[in-house]
């Protein structure tokens, strides 16, 4: 008999939605960065009446707020799965899973891995940047990052063409010694040939495995036996071609912004220079112990030559030539 009548539901949701209100601000300067129960302040903003589900026109009143944030092409990704059901709607769930994925991932954190075009992509630490070069472990996870979806694309179904079948045979050691030892070159390469310019990509890994092989099949036309041979030559070389011509465009492409320079293709060269050298080698007899092959030891000495060339030219031509490079990431 003395408690307080509990408040109606039009007094609740006034409330309700005065601390939504309170924090709006909050909500959206954090949203990339905010845990779950922002999502649904915020989430909640666009569904005043508790319904569960937000149209697909809120939903894109929302990408345009962060347009200048969102990358183009995740933009068009985004609405095209917010609208997959082709209801107008879009529940709460599917709501966080698009939203924490996408913005959280490509605006908070600034890993633009795919967005060459975003002047932030080389702030990520895996990037071999020219002003960064004594950060070793640059010239090997450079290999991580790439530039653009098709770039990743197509080293992933030039590895799976080619490296998944020669590991079958020649072993996973072997494949894996060609593989580095076209990374390690082509990161080196850029540094001495293309001094300015940053490297994203396995493309020199990938081009020293296609390289051996293709040098191979050539070499031992006549005694291979392999079914479609010749088919598997022309699809491995028109991939590579095509993301070589891509990679020479995308570097001599004027930037859309200047001090940000795009990635080179002198990796490339790199990995097919290791791979008709000592992948020949390694690939050519899989019976016979590298050690005993003379050929082995001729190129794995002009392959520590220049490794040790390209070293003390990182230490010292830099200086001398007196480049300008681009600015700091």
């Amino acid at each position: 008999m003395g408690e307080h009548p509990s408040p109606g539901p039009a007094v609740a949701g006034c409330a309700e939605a005065e601390r939504i209100e309170e924090l709006e601000p909050e909500a959206e300067e954090r949203l990339p960065a905010a845990p779950e129960d922002h999502w649904k302040v915020l989430f909640d903003k666009f569904d005043p009446g508790n319904t569960g589900y937000i149209s697909t026109d809120k939903f894109r009143s929302l990408l345009e707020s962060h347009s200048s944030k969102l990358d183009p092409r995740k933009k068009e990704v985004l609405l095209a799965l917010a609208d997959s059901h082709a209801d107008g709607q879009i529940c709460y769930q599917d709501f966080v899973n698009l939203v924490a994925f996408f913005l959280y991932n490509g605006v908070s954190l600034d890993q633009f891995v795919l967005q060459v075009t975003h002047p932030h992509y080389l702030k990520n630490s895996l990037v071999y940047h020219p002003q960064l070069r004594a950060q070793a472990w640059r010239y090997l996870t450079y290999i991580f990052m790439h530039a653009g979806i098709e770039h990743l694309g197509l080293n992933v179904v030039l590895q799976l063409l080619v490296g998944v079948p020669l590991e079958m045979v020649h072993g996973a050691t072997r494949i894996g010694l060609v593989y580095m030892a076209g990374v390690v070159a082509g990161s080196l390469a850029v540094s001495v040939a293309d001094m300015t310019a940053p490297v994203v990509g396995s493309s020199g890994g990938v081009y020293a495995l296609i390289s051996a092989h293709l040098a191979n099949v050539v070499m031992n036309w006549s005694g291979m036996k392999c079914q479609f041979k010749l088919l598997r030559m022309a699809v491995a070389l028109i991939c590579m071609s095509m993301e070589f011509g891509r990679a020479v465009w995308l570097r001599f492409h004027p930037s859309a912004y200047p001090p940000c320079p795009h990635p080179s293709f002198v990796a490339h060269l790199g990995g097919v220079a290791v791979g008709i050298t000592l992948g020949v080698v390694v690939l050519r007899n899989y019976e016979q112990r590298l050690q005993d092959q003379s050929l082995w030891w001729i190129f794995v000495a002009m392959y520590t030559i220049f490794v040790l060339f390209a070293v003390f030219w990182n230490i010292f031509a830099y200086t001398l030539l007196d480049l300008k490079l681009p600015p700091p990431p």
